[in-house]
């Protein structure tokens, strides 16, 4: 090869110029281009007043429409097939600004084989998914390093468009009624996101039915994405079936990824797994306590060598010794309710341990804990927002453990000052997008716990956790709690630890 290839220079990478394809392009499974290739695109210009306008199409209402919506910035900004530019992006989409287009460390070549609509969704992905489930957006989102993967994985990437998809729709959904849309004008988000998922699973089921393969870390990460799917579509459909195929798999004797430079795939996977492994602990940790009793298998964390603890990796920001205990109380949850009789040491053991775990709760640092977090840019506020997210975490764990505690020594204690300090800090939170996001759970925590005047203010924060998000899984959340206080009607209870994971389904509740 005479000079670096295109693929390389695009990349801002130094190319090998051993052969063509070069080394670099074959390690990192893209397309070897010696120069600039052609862009086809759909419409008279690729830029400019008639980018993606077609004179052919001009007699067609439906394109005109759409076309006009493009220009004019119009919150449907779901592109027509035939519309979209290729290597664009669709305009302004609503109240979070116009969407960026797809990492420049992927590509235009890279995405050239895809269609409008898929690329118009990995564009939405890239822009809204990823931050949605991290709690700091950055260029270390593992979420938006599954893109490039998605491009080598058909399963990959048609859950990464069911999830743009069905978020796209609910969008337009109300938190009190999800038939009523709020655009007029109707998309095909819905067929889309059906389409996908079941185009994933199908890829998924194809791909460990394959006895001549052995599954690979996008397979997981393929099924890991259908569990955030479950959060957008409800919170009760499959996510636990996911989660203990994920886990399994995890526990499989995965390939070991290649060792090289520090932007090789060698790396990214071992990164992946170290996400999907931290990610999968916390999902089965918090969703653990609003479900029957022993519904999980228990998961070991994995971990590299090199692993930190870093909220720019983490899906809710819930400190991580935190999770070890609340982890830790479930346990004894569940031996309460298993058919094992217990003479009275046993009860005594059980009941020292809780009180144990619960000091060791009360007497976290969550300031030292920001302190000791790898964070690129943070300024003052952030870290006492930060503060703030940890603490709501250490109280709904506070009040988690003693309730378990009060089924084991059968007293029932107010806990009326830990509930209000809760909503407290849930309030704070109100006006930061990035940590209210990850919150769900101990506002239903203290909805559990809240007294008849606090409910207006609970079922409150719980919309607006459906505004930050579009999540289902919150609209489902102030259903099963006006339920609740139905059944309870204000009556003192720590019965809720068994009884609220009854509630007609399994509910994922984060």
């Amino acid at each position: 090869m005479d000079k670096p290839c295109y693929t390389c220079r695009r990349r801002r990478i130094r190319c090998d110029q051993s052969r063509s394809p070069c080394v670099k392009c074959v390690t990192s499974g893209l397309q070897c281009f010696a120069s600039r290739p052609l862009r086809w695109v759909a419409g008279v210009a690729i830029r400019g007043k008639m980018r993606g306008f077609s004179f052919e199409n001009a007699s067609d209402d439906s394109t005109t429409r759409a076309y006009s919506r493009q220009r004019s910035g119009s919150k449907d900004g779901y592109p027509a097939l035939g519309v979209v530019s290729a290597f664009t992006t669709v305009g302004p989409l609503g109240r979070d600004g116009p969407l960026t287009s797809v990492p420049s460390s992927v590509g235009d070549f890279a995405i050239s084989d895809l269609d409008p609509v898929s690329r118009y969704y990995l564009d939405y992905y890239n822009d809204r998914i990823c931050k949605l489930f991290i709690v700091y957006d950055s260029e270390k989102n593992p979420f938006r390093a599954l893109i490039s993967l998605s491009l080598l994985d058909q399963a990959l990437l048609k859950s990464v468009l069911a999830l743009a998809a069905r978020h796209r729709v609910n969008r337009d959904c109300s938190f009190h009624d999800l038939t009523t849309q709020a655009s007029p004008e109707p998309t095909n988000a819905r067929f889309d996101a059906l389409r996908f998922k079941y185009q994933a699973i199908q890829g998924i089921s194809q791909a460990l039915g394959d006895s001549t393969s052995r599954p690979t870390d996008t397979t997981v990460a393929s099924i890991f994405l259908l569990i955030f799917l479950d959060l957008l579509e409800s919170g009760s459909d499959r996510w636990n079936v996911h989660l203990e195929g994920a886990k399994r798999l995890m526990d499989f004797n995965l390939p070991e990824p290649r060792a090289g430079s520090r932007h090789d795939p060698g790396r990214t996977i071992q990164e992946l797994r170290n996400f999907l492994a931290s990610q999968i602990y916390l999902i089965e940790t918090l969703g653990g306590t609003f479900v029957r009793p022993k519904l999980l298998s228990q998961f070991d964390l994995l971990r590299g060598p090199q692993f930190q603890e870093t909220v720019e990796q983490s899906f809710l920001g819930c400190p991580e010794y935190l999770l070890d205990a609340i982890r830790y109380l479930s346990a004894r949850r569940d031996a309460i309710t298993g058919p094992e009789r217990h003479n009275d040491s046993t009860f005594s053991y059980f009941v020292e341990n809780t009180v144990t775990m619960i000091d060791f709760i009360q007497q976290f640092d969550c300031s030292v804990w920001v302190s000791s977090l790898l964070l690129n840019t943070m300024g003052t506020g952030d870290i006492n927002s930060l503060c703030t997210l940890a603490r709501t975490y250490q109280i709904g764990a506070l009040i988690y453990g003693k309730r378990i505690l009060g089924a084991l020594t059968k007293e029932c204690l107010p806990l009326d000052d830990l509930v209000q300090e809760l909503i407290d800090a849930i309030s704070s939170l109100q006006d930061d997008y990035a940590l209210y996001k990850c919150i769900l759970w101990p506002i239903f925590i203290a909805a559990l716990e809240c007294q008849p005047d606090q409910r207006i203010s609970l079922l409150s924060y719980m919309e607006k956790f459906w505004d930050c998000t579009s999540c289902v899984n919150a609209i489902n959340a102030a259903k099963i709690i006006k339920d609740y206080w139905e059944q309870t009607d204000g009556a003192l209870s720590s019965q809720w630890i068994f009884s609220i994971g009854t509630l007609g389904r399994d509910w994922l509740l984060i």
